[in-house]
């Protein structure tokens, strides 16, 4: 047997008071008992006690008893509450009651255990009535003692206590717990002891030791209580933040004493607008459990001022002293006892994002906190929530299904099962939700005039999440439990069945699906959050791109605060109604010049588009990414071809059988014929709605050829087939045309003296000879642009990273590139081996949850492996070229951890959504203010 564990052995001190602790060391107190050390060190009225340490808990949890010598601690310290209070541990004359609340380092609201009024027993209940001369007083504090240590030290579910309040209230005709008599609460406290006996066999312990030692191992286990892990989970609080829960043992004070005494709850700060007025509930004659489990319906604060204007000159000056201390917006809790008022727990207040923007400008400009700390309390991610449509804080309803919050905000709409549907009824002015089981680049008509889209496979970064991210627009993606029907136009969740038409609502920020339409808040970018993100740009060092492919996207992307735009996909110009028949034709076409006949009609198209967005963008630079999806994401399925061919093929079939009906038809029965010519113009009429010909042949012929070439470019693994540079090597005439019509439209901007900044890049680069064609094809191109319009159009090309050979061989490309930007979506599949959607969607949450990922490599960057690769091509690339441009453009580019991470390796700009700019500002500011302070993990 070894030594035990006593302080005197481990010179390990597990308890302090409240005088004594180090209101700075929460990781060793917890918030709580941290505070409350610095709120009795600074001078305020806090009943006394102690705090037991987080050490302390964990060597419980780890050995399932209290550590040797805690007992001994606490006692000494019991011992020094008696004589500051004058009162007796379960003296029946002048008993010492005492609170056991739970506390760690990170704030866990309800996450773990208390219990409250210990100390009672037969003897000390005596003495409360006796100290009191309240007799109903000291009954309500005993049955709730019991309550709450039976539930808490001892397993018994509330509901057998509260089935005997509720059969006393209802046996006298009680409606509340305070209309009760001393008698009957004597009664339920005799009843609540016999519940104790009957659950565990034994009667309810008198020795006040007994007790708070049984109490301080049920508070240390509420540590690893369900709701307490799923919380830590859920806010992704790690050991680092909070490890243990401490155990604050205080004075109880009481304020269910009479009308003189209450309890609340209050906030410096209104906590949902932000707003400089004290904000907060109160009780009187009442405990604090009173006003959180809203047994009774609390009144505001301000009431107070009238009911106890000393009281409430107390909370006021309270209010300034906490502020003027933690330099923090504090929620605190009170209780008045006997017009004594006392101050048990302050903590930083919780707030909503738009609280957190305002009061950080507010309490800068007042002079509590310094520009970085205004900058730093602001969590980024937040932002987001402002700046997209949100369901109304009224609305409580019961979602039909959920799926992945793929892109924030809410939007209602009849639902649609394709994108022609959607972009026909919303041009007529009908607002539709999307729903696929997936989307492609070609419904990206259908996403203009949709309000929402919601999909039934599809991770977060999914194609629809990514097209409805940078619009700006809500996306619920990966919802499996909707089984969709295109046939029937349906769709199916549970016993509940959708027709096309049906409204539903979608919240992006949830995954949450609602029937019928729920109504929506407006998003407004305010006054402080311009300045909070103004103060952000003077800060970074890293520049914020934004992702846009349409002049709408960039003039957009510009309110947000983006400094140019890092990713131009033209991919996208491609897919709108008025330009997919010239793609498909391009791709259909069997010879050179066939294809070259299709490019020389887009090319103007192209070029109008970039010289919209070099105008939108003007002064700020502009990256142009040629093309990059394999050139069959622009044509039909195969699936979808076959299906319609099938059709065809019926409707053609029924066409001849009624155009060979005989004539005599219509003289024998008039009434059947004209059954049967209405039937015909139906059948001619579905036929033309394929809109490729009136002759039903020419219709399947061309169907037929389209289904010949979707075979011919189908791919094993297209996402790592015939797409990007490898495409524009095969049809180098594709890529031409590209870079023609940037160039073009820059040499159009310069002649109308828009100042231009266009970059170039080339997709999905493995190797340097593919760079250095494309190089070639630019610079042939950029020669004929500068004799044909007369202006030297300046420019950088460059690459995307997204390929891990090509990061290996940085070095070497930045010869020829001026500039790299990774693409970190791809790269992310690359090294990892996953498939993006279906490692969301099947193995990627059971990874994260069982700790064999940390995070989910598609929304935080991977340092241990893509980061790697990541600064091996930063340090290449920078030797071969001092003055290389990084960048990245991929999914993480608005991601305030992956942010850190790019600012510490000495990356120059991140690009991402539109919405998504102002978290990425913030993020860039905090990543400069905390820098040497990221740590990549081991």
């Amino acid at each position: 047997m070894g030594k035990p564990e006593s302080i005197a052995v481990t010179g390990k001190k597990f308890v302090y008071a409240f005088e004594d602790g180090d209101g700075t060391n929460k990781l060793l107190l917890g918030g709580k008992g941290a505070n409350l050390c610095t709120m009795t060190q600074i001078g305020l009225n806090v009943p006394p006690g102690f705090t037991v340490t987080t050490d302390a808990c964990l060597a419980y949890l780890e050995k399932n008893h209290l550590p040797s010598g805690l007992m001994d601690e606490i006692r000494g310290h019991m011992k020094a509450l008696e004589k500051k209070t004058g009162k007796g541990f379960g003296n029946s004359e002048n008993p010492l009651l005492v609170s056991v609340r739970s506390g760690s380092a990170m704030s866990m609201p309800g996450m773990m255990d208390t219990v409250l009024n210990l100390g009672l027993n037969e003897a000390s209940l005596k003495g409360l009535i006796k100290q009191t001369s309240n007799a109903r007083f000291a009954y309500d504090a005993y049955r709730r003692f019991i309550q709450l240590f039976g539930k808490i030290a001892l397993g018994i579910a509330d509901e057998q206590f509260d089935e005997r309040m509720a059969a006393i209230k209802r046996k006298v005709g009680a409606r509340q717990d305070v209309d009760l008599s001393a008698e009957q609460l004597k009664d339920l406290s005799a009843e609540f002891l016999d519940i104790v006996r009957r659950h565990t066999g034994k009667p309810f312990p008198q020795d006040p030791y007994e007790q708070l030692e049984i109490s301080v191992g049920a508070v240390f286990r509420s540590w690893m209580g369900k709701r307490a892990v799923d919380y830590r989970k859920q806010f992704k609080i790690t050991r680092d933040m909070a490890n243990g829960t401490a155990v604050n043992v205080c004075t109880m004070v009481f304020g269910n004493m009479g009308n003189d005494s209450g309890t609340g709850v209050g906030f410096t700060r209104n906590p949902g607008t932000g707003e400089n007025a004290m904000y907060g509930e109160y009780l009187l004659n009442a405990q604090g459990e009173d006003v959180v489990a809203g047994i009774r319906t609390p009144k505001p604060i301000a009431e107070l001022e009238r009911e106890m204007p000393e009281i409430y000159r107390q909370l006021t000056e309270l209010h300034n002293r906490l502020e003027s201390h933690y330099h923090e917006v504090q929620d605190f809790e009170f209780t008045i006892e006997r017009g004594t008022l006392y101050c048990l727990q302050t903590r930083n207040g919780k707030m909503n994002a738009r609280a957190m923007v305002r009061t950080s400008v507010e309490m800068l400009q007042e002079g509590l906190i310094s520009k970085e700390r205004a900058l730093l309390r602001v969590e980024p991610a937040v932002l987001e929530q402002l700046l997209v449509p949100q369901l109304s804080p009224d609305f409580h309803g019961k979602p039909l299904a959920q799926g992945l919050p793929a892109s924030p905000g809410a939007a209602s709409g009849k639902i649609v099962f394709d994108a022609n549907s959607a972009e026909s009824r919303g041009m007529a002015g009908e607002r539709v939700i999307l729903v696929r089981e997936e989307t492609k680049p070609d419904d990206i008509h259908g996403f203009f005039h949709a309000q929402g889209i919601l999909t039934s496979r599809g991770g977060k970064t999914s194609h629809a999440a990514v097209v409805a991210r940078g619009m700006g627009k809500p996306c619920v993606s990966g919802c499996e439990q909707i089984v969709i029907n295109d046939s029937a136009r349906s769709a199916v969740i549970g016993e509940t069945t959708l027709h096309e038409g049906d409204v539903i609502t979608i919240d992006g920020g949830t995954g949450n699906v609602y029937a019928g339409e729920v109504p929506t808040v407006a998003a407004k970018f305010f006054k402080e959050m311009a300045t909070l993100l103004a103060w952000a740009d003077e800060v970074a060092r890293l520049k914020v791109m934004a992702n846009a492919d349409t002049p709408e996207d960039a003039i957009r992307a510009r309110e947000f605060g983006a400094m140019g735009i890092g990713l131009c996909r033209t991919e996208r110009m491609f897919n709108s109604t008025d330009r997919l028949p010239i793609v498909q034709e391009m791709i259909l076409a069997e010879t050179r010049e066939e294809r070259q006949a299709a490019l020389d009609r887009l090319l103007p198209i192209q070029r109008a588009d970039f010289k919209a967005i070099f105008k939108a963008m003007k002064g700020l630079p502009v990256t142009v990414r040629l093309l990059d999806p394999p050139m069959h994401e622009f044509l039909p399925t195969a699936a979808q071809l076959e299906l319609e061919i099938a059709h065809l093929h019926q409707l053609r079939d029924s066409i001849k059988a009624l155009d060979e009906l005989p004539d005599t038809l219509k003289l024998l029965n008039p009434k059947l014929y004209q059954q049967y010519a209405d039937g015909l113009t139906k059948l001619r009429s579905g036929l033309k709605s394929f809109k490729d010909s009136h002759l039903e042949d020419d219709v399947i012929a061309r169907k037929e050829t389209v289904l010949k070439k979707v075979r011919a470019l189908a791919e094993v693994n297209p996402m790592l087939g015939h797409r990007g540079v490898r495409l524009g090597i095969s049809y180098p005439e594709i890529y031409s045309m590209q870079i023609q019509a940037i160039l073009e439209a820059a040499a159009l901007c310069a002649r109308d003296g828009i100042e231009i900044h266009p970059e170039i890049m080339v997709p999905q680069v493995a190797t340097v000879e593919e760079l250095l064609r494309i190089h070639g094809h630019v610079k042939r191109i950029h020669q004929v642009v500068r004799l044909t319009h007369g202006i030297d159009v300046q420019f950088k090309f460059g690459s995307m990273l997204e390929v891990v050979r090509g990061c290996l061989r940085a070095g070497r490309m930045a010869q020829d590139a001026e500039f790299f930007s990774f693409g970190t979506n791809d790269l992310t599949q690359a090294t990892f081996s996953f498939s993006r959607e279906d490692a969301e969607n099947k193995f990627l949450p059971a990874y994260n949850e069982t700790g064999i990922l940390e995070d989910n490599p598609f929304e935080v960057i991977d340092i241990k492996g893509v980061g790697e690769l990541m600064k091996m091509a930063v340090k290449l690339g920078r030797e071969t070229r001092p003055d290389l441009k990084l960048g990245i453009c991929g999914e993480h580019g608005g991601d305030p951890r992956s942010i850190h991470f790019c600012h510490q390796i000495g990356i120059d700009y991140v690009s991402c959504s539109g919405p998504r700019v102002p978290v990425a500002r913030l993020a860039a500011a905090q990543a400069k203010l905390l820098e040497g302070e990221f740590r990549s993990p081991a």
